[in-house]
Protein backbone atom coordinates (compact mmCIF):
# COMPACT_ATOMS: atom_id res chain seq x y z
CA UNK A 1 0.00 0.00 0.00
CA UNK A 2 3.04 2.61 0.83
CA UNK A 3 4.69 1.73 -2.54
CA UNK A 4 1.66 2.65 -4.47
CA UNK A 5 0.70 5.97 -2.34
CA UNK A 6 3.92 6.85 -2.74
CA UNK A 7 4.43 5.91 -5.93
CA UNK A 8 6.22 7.97 -8.78
CA UNK A 9 5.84 5.38 -11.66
CA UNK A 10 3.62 7.03 -14.77
CA UNK A 11 2.61 3.50 -15.45
CA UNK A 12 1.00 3.13 -11.74
CA UNK A 13 -0.06 6.64 -11.72
CA UNK A 14 -1.85 5.79 -15.03
CA UNK A 15 -3.86 2.98 -13.09
CA UNK A 16 -4.76 4.96 -10.28
CA UNK A 17 -5.81 7.61 -12.42
CA UNK A 18 -7.58 5.02 -14.25
CA UNK A 19 -9.41 3.80 -11.22
CA UNK A 20 -10.20 6.58 -9.47
CA UNK A 21 -11.48 8.72 -12.62
CA UNK A 22 -13.95 5.33 -13.12
CA UNK A 23 -15.54 5.34 -9.10
CA UNK A 24 -16.04 9.25 -10.25
CA UNK A 25 -17.75 7.59 -13.76
CA UNK A 26 -20.03 5.94 -11.40
CA UNK A 27 -21.43 8.45 -9.13
CA UNK A 28 -21.94 10.90 -11.83
CA UNK A 29 -23.78 8.04 -13.69
CA UNK A 30 -26.03 7.27 -10.43
CA UNK A 31 -26.48 11.27 -10.19
CA UNK A 32 -27.56 10.92 -13.96
CA UNK A 33 -29.81 8.00 -13.20
CA UNK A 34 -31.48 10.28 -10.52
CA UNK A 35 -32.04 12.88 -13.16
CA UNK A 36 -33.79 10.37 -16.20
CA UNK A 37 -35.97 8.79 -12.96
CA UNK A 38 -37.03 12.21 -12.06
CA UNK A 39 -38.24 12.99 -16.07
CA UNK A 40 -39.35 9.37 -16.90
CA UNK A 41 -43.12 10.76 -16.25
CA UNK A 42 -44.34 13.89 -16.37
CA UNK A 43 -45.27 15.77 -13.07
CA UNK A 44 -42.63 13.49 -11.29
CA UNK A 45 -42.30 13.47 -7.51
CA UNK A 46 -39.09 11.33 -7.07
CA UNK A 47 -37.00 14.24 -5.92
CA UNK A 48 -37.02 17.87 -4.66
CA UNK A 49 -36.46 20.52 -6.76
CA UNK A 50 -33.64 21.49 -4.84
CA UNK A 51 -32.24 17.92 -4.89
CA UNK A 52 -32.72 17.90 -9.01
CA UNK A 53 -30.48 21.42 -9.13
CA UNK A 54 -27.84 19.37 -7.22
CA UNK A 55 -28.40 16.44 -9.19
CA UNK A 56 -27.68 18.03 -12.86
CA UNK A 57 -24.99 20.86 -11.09
CA UNK A 58 -23.09 17.75 -10.22
CA UNK A 59 -23.51 15.73 -12.85
CA UNK A 60 -21.85 18.09 -15.24
CA UNK A 61 -19.24 18.99 -13.15
CA UNK A 62 -18.16 15.52 -12.45
CA UNK A 63 -18.40 13.78 -15.74
CA UNK A 64 -15.70 16.81 -17.30
CA UNK A 65 -13.42 17.36 -14.02
CA UNK A 66 -13.64 14.05 -12.44
CA UNK A 67 -14.03 11.70 -15.04
CA UNK A 68 -13.86 12.41 -18.32
CA UNK A 69 -10.50 14.52 -18.42
CA UNK A 70 -8.65 11.99 -15.60
CA UNK A 71 -10.01 9.11 -18.12
CA UNK A 72 -7.75 10.57 -20.48
CA UNK A 73 -5.21 10.91 -17.94
CA UNK A 74 -4.54 7.73 -17.08
CA UNK A 75 -4.00 6.80 -20.86
CA UNK A 76 -1.53 10.09 -20.99
CA UNK A 77 0.14 8.80 -18.17
CA UNK A 78 0.44 5.21 -18.96
CA UNK A 79 1.04 5.40 -22.71
CA UNK A 80 2.54 8.40 -23.70
CA UNK A 81 6.25 7.67 -22.07
CA UNK A 82 6.17 3.90 -23.65
CA UNK A 83 5.10 5.54 -27.35
CA UNK A 84 7.83 8.42 -27.08
CA UNK A 85 10.71 5.68 -26.00
CA UNK A 86 11.01 7.23 -22.08
CA UNK A 87 11.79 5.85 -19.46
CA UNK A 88 9.23 7.76 -17.22
CA UNK A 89 7.42 11.68 -17.39
CA UNK A 90 9.66 14.78 -17.18
CA UNK A 91 8.73 15.52 -13.45
CA UNK A 92 7.53 12.31 -11.51
CA UNK A 93 6.72 13.64 -8.66
CA UNK A 94 4.63 16.40 -9.88
CA UNK A 95 2.65 13.69 -11.83
CA UNK A 96 2.00 12.19 -8.31
CA UNK A 97 1.12 15.61 -6.71
CA UNK A 98 -1.20 16.04 -9.79
CA UNK A 99 -2.98 12.77 -9.39
CA UNK A 100 -3.09 13.30 -5.70
CA UNK A 101 -4.60 16.89 -5.73
CA UNK A 102 -7.01 15.56 -8.49
CA UNK A 103 -8.43 13.07 -6.37
CA UNK A 104 -9.16 15.49 -3.13
CA UNK A 105 -10.67 17.50 -4.50
CA UNK A 106 -12.74 15.66 -6.32
CA UNK A 107 -13.81 14.06 -3.04
CA UNK A 108 -13.94 17.65 -1.53
CA UNK A 109 -16.51 18.26 -4.10
CA UNK A 110 -18.11 15.31 -3.65
CA UNK A 111 -18.37 16.05 0.13
CA UNK A 112 -21.02 18.48 -0.21
CA UNK A 113 -23.63 15.87 -0.24
CA UNK A 114 -23.46 15.12 3.29
CA UNK A 115 -21.87 17.91 5.18
CA UNK A 116 -25.00 19.75 5.51
CA UNK A 117 -26.32 19.80 9.44
CA UNK A 118 -22.62 20.97 9.53
CA UNK A 119 -23.77 24.41 8.47
CA UNK A 120 -27.07 24.44 10.21
CA UNK A 121 -29.18 23.51 7.38
CA UNK A 122 -31.81 20.97 7.37
CA UNK A 123 -31.27 18.99 4.53
CA UNK A 124 -27.84 16.67 4.95
CA UNK A 125 -26.69 17.99 1.08
CA UNK A 126 -25.48 21.55 0.44
CA UNK A 127 -23.50 20.21 -2.82
CA UNK A 128 -23.80 23.01 -5.80
CA UNK A 129 -27.12 23.55 -7.21
CA UNK A 130 -26.62 26.43 -10.03
CA UNK A 131 -25.34 24.55 -12.57
CA UNK A 132 -22.32 23.28 -13.45
CA UNK A 133 -21.20 26.49 -15.72
CA UNK A 134 -22.14 28.38 -12.33
CA UNK A 135 -23.41 31.70 -14.02
CA UNK A 136 -24.00 35.01 -12.42
CA UNK A 137 -25.82 36.25 -11.01
CA UNK A 138 -27.09 32.47 -9.69
CA UNK A 139 -23.89 32.08 -8.06
CA UNK A 140 -24.10 35.09 -6.17
CA UNK A 141 -24.71 35.27 -2.14
CA UNK A 142 -27.86 36.82 -2.46
CA UNK A 143 -29.16 34.24 -4.72
CA UNK A 144 -26.88 31.53 -3.51
CA UNK A 145 -26.68 32.03 0.55
CA UNK A 146 -25.79 28.99 1.52
CA UNK A 147 -21.76 27.03 1.16
CA UNK A 148 -23.14 25.42 -2.21
CA UNK A 149 -21.83 27.44 -4.42
CA UNK A 150 -18.58 27.56 -2.22
CA UNK A 151 -17.92 24.16 -2.75
CA UNK A 152 -17.74 24.22 -6.26
CA UNK A 153 -15.69 27.28 -6.91
CA UNK A 154 -13.02 26.09 -4.26
CA UNK A 155 -13.75 22.62 -5.41
CA UNK A 156 -12.67 23.42 -9.43
CA UNK A 157 -10.01 25.34 -8.89
CA UNK A 158 -8.55 22.81 -7.06
CA UNK A 159 -8.74 20.59 -10.04
CA UNK A 160 -7.98 23.22 -11.66
CA UNK A 161 -4.17 22.86 -10.61
CA UNK A 162 -4.42 18.97 -10.97
CA UNK A 163 -5.05 19.54 -14.72
CA UNK A 164 -2.37 22.41 -14.95
CA UNK A 165 0.38 20.35 -13.21
CA UNK A 166 0.06 17.60 -15.25
CA UNK A 167 -0.37 19.57 -18.63
CA UNK A 168 3.48 21.58 -17.98
CA UNK A 169 4.73 18.38 -17.62
CA UNK A 170 3.44 16.44 -20.55
CA UNK A 171 4.38 19.37 -22.52
CA UNK A 172 8.25 18.81 -21.29
CA UNK A 173 7.86 14.96 -21.64
CA UNK A 174 6.39 14.77 -25.20
CA UNK A 175 9.06 17.60 -26.60
CA UNK A 176 12.03 16.90 -24.38
CA UNK A 177 12.66 13.11 -23.35
CA UNK A 178 11.50 11.39 -27.41
CA UNK A 179 13.71 8.74 -27.96
CA UNK A 180 16.84 9.06 -30.59
CA UNK A 181 14.92 9.38 -34.09
CA UNK A 182 11.59 9.66 -33.11
CA UNK A 183 11.37 13.33 -34.50
CA UNK A 184 7.97 15.45 -34.66
CA UNK A 185 6.68 13.93 -37.54
CA UNK A 186 7.09 10.28 -36.36
CA UNK A 187 5.10 10.83 -33.33
CA UNK A 188 2.24 8.73 -32.80
CA UNK A 189 -0.93 10.38 -33.35
CA UNK A 190 -2.59 9.77 -30.01
CA UNK A 191 0.84 11.92 -28.29
CA UNK A 192 0.18 14.22 -31.00
CA UNK A 193 -3.37 14.75 -30.03
CA UNK A 194 -1.94 14.40 -26.36
CA UNK A 195 0.30 18.07 -26.67
CA UNK A 196 -1.90 19.89 -28.00
CA UNK A 197 -4.45 18.74 -25.33
CA UNK A 198 -1.92 20.36 -22.87
CA UNK A 199 -0.99 23.66 -24.23
CA UNK A 200 -4.94 23.96 -25.09
CA UNK A 201 -5.26 23.28 -20.91
CA UNK A 202 -2.27 25.22 -19.83
CA UNK A 203 -3.79 27.92 -21.92
CA UNK A 204 -7.33 27.71 -21.10
CA UNK A 205 -7.63 26.60 -17.30
CA UNK A 206 -5.75 29.98 -16.57
CA UNK A 207 -8.94 31.90 -17.62
CA UNK A 208 -11.91 29.80 -15.42
CA UNK A 209 -9.21 30.32 -12.68
CA UNK A 210 -9.65 33.98 -13.19
CA UNK A 211 -13.46 33.60 -13.08
CA UNK A 212 -13.56 31.62 -10.08
CA UNK A 213 -11.03 34.14 -7.95
CA UNK A 214 -13.23 36.99 -9.08
CA UNK A 215 -16.90 35.10 -7.89
CA UNK A 216 -14.55 33.86 -4.98
CA UNK A 217 -14.13 37.38 -4.22
CA UNK A 218 -17.63 37.97 -4.70
CA UNK A 219 -18.72 35.66 -2.50
CA UNK A 220 -16.46 36.05 0.64
CA UNK A 221 -15.04 39.93 0.71
CA UNK A 222 -17.94 41.20 -1.04
CA UNK A 223 -16.36 42.94 -4.32
CA UNK A 224 -19.06 43.37 -6.92
CA UNK A 225 -17.28 41.95 -10.25
CA UNK A 226 -20.60 40.43 -11.38
CA UNK A 227 -22.88 42.20 -9.81
CA UNK A 228 -24.51 44.62 -11.91
CA UNK A 229 -25.66 47.24 -8.58
CA UNK A 230 -22.20 47.56 -7.74
CA UNK A 231 -21.11 48.24 -11.24
CA UNK A 232 -20.51 44.70 -12.15
CA UNK A 233 -21.03 42.58 -15.22
CA UNK A 234 -22.29 39.20 -15.16
CA UNK A 235 -21.97 38.53 -19.14
CA UNK A 236 -18.06 38.83 -17.97
CA UNK A 237 -18.85 35.68 -16.56
CA UNK A 238 -19.87 34.38 -19.41
CA UNK A 239 -17.43 35.50 -21.84
CA UNK A 240 -15.02 34.20 -19.22
CA UNK A 241 -16.34 30.90 -18.51
CA UNK A 242 -16.73 30.11 -22.60
CA UNK A 243 -13.32 31.35 -23.33
CA UNK A 244 -12.46 28.03 -20.85
CA UNK A 245 -15.50 26.11 -21.62
CA UNK A 246 -15.78 25.60 -25.65
CA UNK A 247 -11.46 24.84 -25.54
CA UNK A 248 -12.47 22.21 -22.72
CA UNK A 249 -14.89 20.48 -25.38
CA UNK A 250 -11.55 19.69 -27.13
CA UNK A 251 -9.33 18.90 -24.04
CA UNK A 252 -12.04 16.12 -24.29
CA UNK A 253 -12.52 15.16 -27.84
CA UNK A 254 -8.78 15.69 -29.27
CA UNK A 255 -7.68 12.47 -26.70
CA UNK A 256 -10.33 10.32 -27.99
CA UNK A 257 -9.17 10.74 -31.64
CA UNK A 258 -5.79 10.52 -31.30
CA UNK A 259 -6.85 6.99 -29.76
CA UNK A 260 -9.04 6.32 -32.77
CA UNK A 261 -6.81 7.30 -35.31
CA UNK A 262 -4.17 4.59 -33.31
CA UNK A 263 -6.72 1.85 -33.27
CA UNK A 264 -8.16 1.94 -36.84
CA UNK A 265 -4.60 1.14 -38.67
CA UNK A 266 -3.75 -1.55 -36.02
CA UNK A 267 -6.85 -4.01 -36.46
CA UNK A 268 -7.34 -2.83 -40.68
CA UNK A 269 -3.54 -3.59 -41.02
CA UNK A 270 -2.41 -0.41 -43.02
CA UNK A 271 -0.94 3.23 -41.83
CA UNK A 272 -2.83 5.64 -40.89
CA UNK A 273 -4.24 7.73 -44.53
CA UNK A 274 -3.01 10.93 -44.76
CA UNK A 275 -0.85 11.14 -41.27
CA UNK A 276 -0.05 14.35 -41.54
CA UNK A 277 -3.47 16.00 -42.48
CA UNK A 278 -4.39 14.66 -39.68
CA UNK A 279 -1.77 15.76 -37.16
CA UNK A 280 -2.06 19.03 -38.33
CA UNK A 281 -5.65 19.15 -38.45
CA UNK A 282 -5.59 18.22 -34.67
CA UNK A 283 -3.27 21.36 -34.37
CA UNK A 284 -5.49 23.87 -36.29
CA UNK A 285 -8.85 22.37 -33.90
CA UNK A 286 -6.40 23.82 -30.94
CA UNK A 287 -6.39 26.78 -32.69
CA UNK A 288 -10.07 27.76 -34.01
CA UNK A 289 -11.22 26.22 -30.75
CA UNK A 290 -10.06 29.98 -29.23
CA UNK A 291 -12.61 31.91 -31.46
CA UNK A 292 -15.65 30.00 -31.13
CA UNK A 293 -16.81 30.30 -27.43
CA UNK A 294 -19.65 32.92 -27.86
CA UNK A 295 -21.55 30.53 -29.90
CA UNK A 296 -22.86 29.82 -26.49
CA UNK A 297 -23.95 33.50 -26.16
CA UNK A 298 -26.08 34.31 -28.82
CA UNK A 299 -29.07 34.77 -27.01
CA UNK A 300 -27.23 37.46 -24.86
CA UNK A 301 -27.47 40.21 -27.56
CA UNK A 302 -24.04 40.36 -28.59
CA UNK A 303 -25.05 42.28 -31.66
CA UNK A 304 -24.99 41.40 -35.65
CA UNK A 305 -21.14 41.71 -35.65
CA UNK A 306 -20.33 39.81 -33.15
CA UNK A 307 -22.83 36.96 -34.10
CA UNK A 308 -21.82 36.61 -37.38
CA UNK A 309 -18.11 36.54 -36.91
CA UNK A 310 -18.90 33.16 -34.20
CA UNK A 311 -21.08 31.92 -36.45
CA UNK A 312 -18.41 31.85 -39.20
CA UNK A 313 -15.82 30.42 -37.09
CA UNK A 314 -18.24 28.00 -35.83
CA UNK A 315 -18.48 26.96 -39.32
CA UNK A 316 -14.87 26.91 -39.90
CA UNK A 317 -13.68 24.65 -37.25
CA UNK A 318 -15.95 22.12 -38.54
CA UNK A 319 -13.46 21.63 -41.57
CA UNK A 320 -10.18 20.07 -39.78
CA UNK A 321 -13.05 17.74 -37.83
CA UNK A 322 -14.29 16.59 -41.53
CA UNK A 323 -10.64 16.12 -42.13
CA UNK A 324 -10.29 13.59 -39.87
CA UNK A 325 -13.26 11.78 -40.51
CA UNK A 326 -12.29 11.29 -44.20
CA UNK A 327 -9.11 10.28 -42.91
CA UNK A 328 -10.24 7.60 -40.59
CA UNK A 329 -12.92 6.51 -43.41
CA UNK A 330 -9.65 5.65 -46.05
CA UNK A 331 -7.71 4.24 -43.29
CA UNK A 332 -10.15 1.60 -43.17
CA UNK A 333 -11.14 1.59 -47.56
CA UNK A 334 -9.06 -1.28 -48.29
CA UNK A 335 -7.72 -2.33 -45.19
CA UNK A 336 -7.27 -6.20 -43.68
CA UNK A 337 -10.39 -5.14 -40.66
CA UNK A 338 -10.91 -7.16 -37.97
CA UNK A 339 -13.53 -6.23 -35.83
CA UNK A 340 -12.11 -6.40 -32.27
CA UNK A 341 -14.29 -4.85 -29.35
CA UNK A 342 -11.64 -1.99 -29.65
CA UNK A 343 -12.41 -1.35 -33.53
CA UNK A 344 -15.91 -1.62 -32.99
CA UNK A 345 -15.70 1.26 -30.40
CA UNK A 346 -13.56 2.97 -32.80
CA UNK A 347 -16.34 2.86 -35.69
CA UNK A 348 -19.04 3.49 -33.30
CA UNK A 349 -16.83 6.96 -32.23
CA UNK A 350 -17.14 7.99 -35.80
CA UNK A 351 -20.72 7.83 -36.39
CA UNK A 352 -21.73 9.01 -33.24
CA UNK A 353 -19.13 11.76 -33.43
CA UNK A 354 -20.57 12.71 -36.75
CA UNK A 355 -24.30 12.59 -35.17
CA UNK A 356 -23.11 15.23 -32.84
CA UNK A 357 -20.85 17.35 -34.86
CA UNK A 358 -24.08 17.62 -37.48
CA UNK A 359 -25.69 18.95 -34.42
CA UNK A 360 -23.05 21.27 -33.32
CA UNK A 361 -22.86 22.84 -36.40
CA UNK A 362 -26.88 23.62 -36.47
CA UNK A 363 -25.71 26.42 -33.34
CA UNK A 364 -23.32 28.18 -35.59
CA UNK A 365 -26.62 29.82 -37.01
CA UNK A 366 -27.68 31.99 -34.54
CA UNK A 367 -31.74 32.38 -35.54
CA UNK A 368 -31.53 28.48 -35.05
CA UNK A 369 -29.88 28.73 -31.59
CA UNK A 370 -31.96 31.56 -30.56
CA UNK A 371 -34.62 28.54 -30.61
CA UNK A 372 -32.28 25.56 -29.50
CA UNK A 373 -30.08 27.57 -26.87
CA UNK A 374 -31.76 25.86 -23.16
CA UNK A 375 -33.51 23.09 -24.71
CA UNK A 376 -33.26 19.61 -24.65
CA UNK A 377 -31.60 19.65 -28.10
CA UNK A 378 -28.75 21.20 -26.58
CA UNK A 379 -28.52 18.08 -24.04
CA UNK A 380 -28.49 15.78 -27.14
CA UNK A 381 -25.78 17.54 -28.68
CA UNK A 382 -23.16 17.72 -25.90
CA UNK A 383 -23.57 14.23 -25.10
CA UNK A 384 -23.25 12.79 -28.83
CA UNK A 385 -20.06 14.53 -28.57
CA UNK A 386 -19.29 13.50 -24.97
CA UNK A 387 -20.77 9.77 -24.74
CA UNK A 388 -21.10 9.30 -28.29
CA UNK A 389 -17.63 10.90 -28.68
CA UNK A 390 -15.10 11.33 -25.59
CA UNK A 391 -16.78 7.74 -23.98
CA UNK A 392 -16.74 5.98 -26.65
CA UNK A 393 -13.23 6.84 -27.63
CA UNK A 394 -11.71 5.68 -24.44
CA UNK A 395 -13.33 2.66 -24.33
CA UNK A 396 -11.92 1.42 -27.71
CA UNK A 397 -8.60 2.85 -26.12
CA UNK A 398 -9.66 0.82 -22.62
CA UNK A 399 -9.69 -2.58 -24.93
CA UNK A 400 -6.80 -1.89 -27.05
CA UNK A 401 -3.82 -0.73 -24.53
CA UNK A 402 -6.09 -2.99 -21.13
CA UNK A 403 -3.57 -6.13 -21.89
CA UNK A 404 -0.46 -3.60 -22.14
CA UNK A 405 -1.36 -1.68 -18.51
CA UNK A 406 -2.15 -4.95 -17.38
CA UNK A 407 -1.14 -8.08 -18.84
CA UNK A 408 -4.33 -9.44 -19.74
CA UNK A 409 -6.93 -9.48 -22.51
CA UNK A 410 -10.84 -8.71 -21.60
CA UNK A 411 -13.67 -10.47 -22.57
CA UNK A 412 -14.34 -10.28 -26.39
CA UNK A 413 -17.38 -11.48 -26.21
CA UNK A 414 -18.27 -9.17 -22.84
CA UNK A 415 -16.64 -6.33 -25.05
CA UNK A 416 -19.22 -7.08 -27.61
CA UNK A 417 -21.94 -6.90 -25.36
CA UNK A 418 -20.64 -3.42 -23.44
CA UNK A 419 -20.32 -1.63 -26.93
CA UNK A 420 -24.03 -2.91 -28.31
CA UNK A 421 -25.42 -2.14 -24.80
CA UNK A 422 -23.62 1.25 -24.73
CA UNK A 423 -24.76 1.87 -28.43
CA UNK A 424 -28.31 0.68 -28.65
CA UNK A 425 -28.81 2.94 -24.84
CA UNK A 426 -27.05 6.48 -25.75
CA UNK A 427 -29.10 6.08 -29.05
CA UNK A 428 -32.00 5.99 -26.83
CA UNK A 429 -31.10 8.52 -24.31
CA UNK A 430 -30.20 11.09 -26.48
CA UNK A 431 -31.32 11.10 -29.89
CA UNK A 432 -34.95 11.24 -28.41
CA UNK A 433 -33.87 14.87 -26.83
CA UNK A 434 -33.10 16.48 -29.89
CA UNK A 435 -36.94 16.38 -30.77
CA UNK A 436 -37.87 16.75 -27.51
CA UNK A 437 -35.97 19.74 -27.26
CA UNK A 438 -37.06 21.38 -30.50
CA UNK A 439 -40.47 20.69 -29.30
CA UNK A 440 -40.07 22.77 -26.23
CA UNK A 441 -38.58 20.81 -23.23
CA UNK A 442 -36.18 23.22 -21.02
CA UNK A 443 -33.17 22.28 -19.74
CA UNK A 444 -32.86 22.33 -15.72
CA UNK A 445 -36.42 21.81 -15.13
CA UNK A 446 -37.17 18.96 -12.49
CA UNK A 447 -40.79 18.59 -14.22
CA UNK A 448 -42.99 18.97 -17.01
CA UNK A 449 -46.87 19.22 -17.56
CA UNK A 450 -47.98 16.61 -19.28
CA UNK A 451 -49.64 18.75 -22.26
CA UNK A 452 -45.93 19.27 -23.54
CA UNK A 453 -46.33 16.36 -25.47
CA UNK A 454 -42.82 15.24 -24.56
CA UNK A 455 -43.68 12.52 -22.35
CA UNK A 456 -43.07 9.21 -24.79
CA UNK A 457 -39.74 10.26 -26.14
CA UNK A 458 -38.62 11.58 -22.01
CA UNK A 459 -39.82 7.33 -21.01
CA UNK A 460 -37.40 6.37 -23.97
CA UNK A 461 -34.98 8.63 -22.50
CA UNK A 462 -34.92 7.17 -19.27
CA UNK A 463 -34.55 3.52 -20.70
CA UNK A 464 -31.79 4.62 -22.66
CA UNK A 465 -30.20 5.94 -19.74
CA UNK A 466 -30.70 2.71 -17.84
CA UNK A 467 -29.29 0.34 -20.39
CA UNK A 468 -26.19 2.84 -20.53
CA UNK A 469 -25.67 1.86 -16.79
CA UNK A 470 -26.40 -1.91 -17.63
CA UNK A 471 -23.95 -1.65 -20.05
CA UNK A 472 -21.10 0.15 -17.54
CA UNK A 473 -21.97 -2.89 -15.11
CA UNK A 474 -21.19 -5.40 -18.02
CA UNK A 475 -17.62 -3.20 -18.56
CA UNK A 476 -16.94 -3.33 -14.75
CA UNK A 477 -17.40 -7.16 -14.67
CA UNK A 478 -15.32 -7.36 -17.28
CA UNK A 479 -12.43 -5.55 -16.10
CA UNK A 480 -13.44 -7.77 -12.68
CA UNK A 481 -13.60 -10.70 -14.28
CA UNK A 482 -10.70 -10.93 -16.02
CA UNK A 483 -8.40 -9.40 -13.43
CA UNK A 484 -6.23 -12.54 -13.25
CA UNK A 485 -6.58 -13.83 -16.94
CA UNK A 486 -2.74 -13.15 -18.67
CA UNK A 487 -2.31 -12.10 -21.94
CA UNK A 488 -1.39 -14.61 -24.74
CA UNK A 489 3.16 -14.52 -24.97
CA UNK A 490 3.87 -13.53 -21.51
CA UNK A 491 6.44 -11.24 -21.70
CA UNK A 492 7.20 -9.65 -24.71
CA UNK A 493 3.62 -9.16 -25.47
CA UNK A 494 2.03 -7.63 -28.75
CA UNK A 495 -1.27 -9.22 -29.03
CA UNK A 496 -2.94 -6.83 -31.81
CA UNK A 497 0.12 -6.61 -33.99
CA UNK A 498 0.32 -2.90 -33.48
CA UNK A 499 3.12 -0.80 -34.90
CA UNK A 500 4.17 1.80 -32.25
CA UNK A 501 6.98 1.16 -29.51
CA UNK A 502 4.84 0.65 -26.47
CA UNK A 503 4.44 -3.08 -27.86
CA UNK A 504 8.16 -3.29 -28.19
CA UNK A 505 8.16 -4.06 -24.37
CA UNK A 506 6.88 -6.91 -22.14
CA UNK A 507 3.13 -6.55 -20.72
CA UNK A 508 2.76 -4.68 -18.27
CA UNK A 509 6.09 -3.03 -18.99
CA UNK A 510 9.06 -2.92 -16.05
CA UNK A 511 9.68 -0.10 -13.98
CA UNK A 512 12.25 0.98 -16.31
CA UNK A 513 10.09 0.70 -19.78
CA UNK A 514 12.45 -0.26 -21.97
CA UNK A 515 15.66 -2.44 -21.62
CA UNK A 516 17.74 -0.16 -23.84
CA UNK A 517 16.60 3.05 -25.39
CA UNK A 518 14.89 2.15 -29.16
CA UNK A 519 16.50 3.87 -31.69
CA UNK A 520 13.40 5.21 -34.10
CA UNK A 521 14.41 4.77 -37.73
CA UNK A 522 10.20 5.28 -39.01
CA UNK A 523 6.44 6.62 -37.83
CA UNK A 524 5.78 2.99 -37.63
CA UNK A 525 8.38 1.42 -35.80
CA UNK A 526 7.24 -2.03 -35.20
CA UNK A 527 6.40 -3.05 -39.11
CA UNK A 528 8.45 -3.49 -41.59
CA UNK A 529 7.82 -1.22 -44.40
CA UNK A 530 6.60 -3.87 -47.09
CA UNK A 531 4.17 -5.95 -45.35
CA UNK A 532 3.28 -4.47 -42.17
CA UNK A 533 4.54 -7.35 -40.40
CA UNK A 534 5.47 -7.27 -36.73
CA UNK A 535 9.05 -7.64 -36.12
CA UNK A 536 11.25 -8.69 -33.39
CA UNK A 537 10.87 -6.54 -29.54
CA UNK A 538 13.22 -5.36 -27.30
CA UNK A 539 15.54 -7.62 -25.25
CA UNK A 540 13.65 -8.31 -21.68
CA UNK A 541 16.42 -7.26 -19.54
CA UNK A 542 18.64 -4.45 -19.17
CA UNK A 543 22.26 -5.04 -19.98
CA UNK A 544 23.02 -2.54 -17.03
CA UNK A 545 21.39 -1.36 -13.98
CA UNK A 546 18.60 1.45 -14.63
CA UNK A 547 18.37 4.14 -12.41
CA UNK A 548 14.70 4.75 -11.39
CA UNK A 549 13.30 7.58 -9.58
CA UNK A 550 11.93 6.47 -6.42
CA UNK A 551 8.79 7.36 -4.08
CA UNK A 552 7.82 10.21 -1.92
CA UNK A 553 5.47 11.68 0.33
CA UNK A 554 5.53 14.98 -0.40
CA UNK A 555 3.30 15.13 -3.48
CA UNK A 556 0.56 13.70 -1.10
CA UNK A 557 1.32 16.03 2.03
CA UNK A 558 1.45 18.81 -0.95
CA UNK A 559 -1.62 18.39 -2.23
CA UNK A 560 -3.44 17.56 0.62
CA UNK A 561 -2.42 21.44 1.51
CA UNK A 562 -5.19 22.48 -0.83
CA UNK A 563 -8.43 20.72 0.32
CA UNK A 564 -7.42 22.38 3.93
CA UNK A 565 -7.44 25.55 2.78
CA UNK A 566 -10.75 25.46 1.09
CA UNK A 567 -12.13 23.09 3.93
CA UNK A 568 -11.08 26.85 6.15
CA UNK A 569 -12.33 29.01 3.37
CA UNK A 570 -16.05 26.91 3.24
CA UNK A 571 -16.30 26.90 6.76
CA UNK A 572 -15.47 30.45 7.35
CA UNK A 573 -12.36 29.71 10.22
CA UNK A 574 -8.84 31.69 9.36
CA UNK A 575 -6.77 28.75 11.51
CA UNK A 576 -7.63 26.04 9.16
CA UNK A 577 -6.93 28.18 6.07
CA UNK A 578 -3.53 28.70 7.97
CA UNK A 579 -2.78 25.17 8.77
CA UNK A 580 -3.13 24.60 5.33
CA UNK A 581 -0.80 27.47 4.44
CA UNK A 582 1.54 26.13 6.76
CA UNK A 583 1.39 22.29 5.22
CA UNK A 584 1.51 24.16 1.61
CA UNK A 585 4.83 25.50 2.46
CA UNK A 586 6.48 22.31 4.70
CA UNK A 587 5.50 20.24 1.55
CA UNK A 588 7.05 22.34 -1.00
CA UNK A 589 10.40 22.93 0.76
CA UNK A 590 10.65 19.47 1.88
CA UNK A 591 9.49 18.39 -1.61
CA UNK A 592 12.52 20.62 -2.92
CA UNK A 593 14.85 19.57 -0.70
CA UNK A 594 14.31 15.97 -0.70
CA UNK A 595 16.96 13.68 -0.91
CA UNK A 596 17.88 12.23 -4.15
CA UNK A 597 17.16 8.27 -4.05
CA UNK A 598 17.92 5.37 -7.02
Amino acid sequence: MKSWITTTDHKRIGLLYFWTAFAFFLIGGLEALVIRAQLARPEGVGVSAEVFNQMFTMHGTTMVFLALMPLTASLFNFIIPLQIGARDVAFPRLNAFSYWVFVLGGVFLNASFFVGPLFGTGALSVAPDAGWFGYANLTSRQYSPGPNIDFWVLGVQILGVASLAAGFNFIVTILNMRAPGMRMLRVPVFTWMTLVTQFIVITAFPVITVALVLLMFDRFFGTHFFVPAGGGDPILWQHLFWMFGHPEVYILILPAMGIVSEVLPTFSRKPLFGYIVVVYSGILIGFLGWGVWSHHMFAVGLGPIADSVFAGTTMLIAIPTGVKIFNWIATLWGGQLRFTTAMLFALGFIAMFIIGGLSGVTHASPPADLQQTDTYYVVAHIHYVLFGGTMLGLFAGFYYWWPKMTGRLLSETLGRWHFWLSLIGMNLAFFPMHFSGLLGMPRRIYTYPDELGVTSMNLVSTIGAFLIGVATLVFFWNLFRHRRALAPGAGPSDPWGGATLEWAVPSPPPVYNFSVMPVVEGRLPLWRTARHEPIAPLPATPPAPIHVPGGSWWPLITAAALPVMATGAVSRELWVVLLGVAVLIVGVYRWAYEPFEG
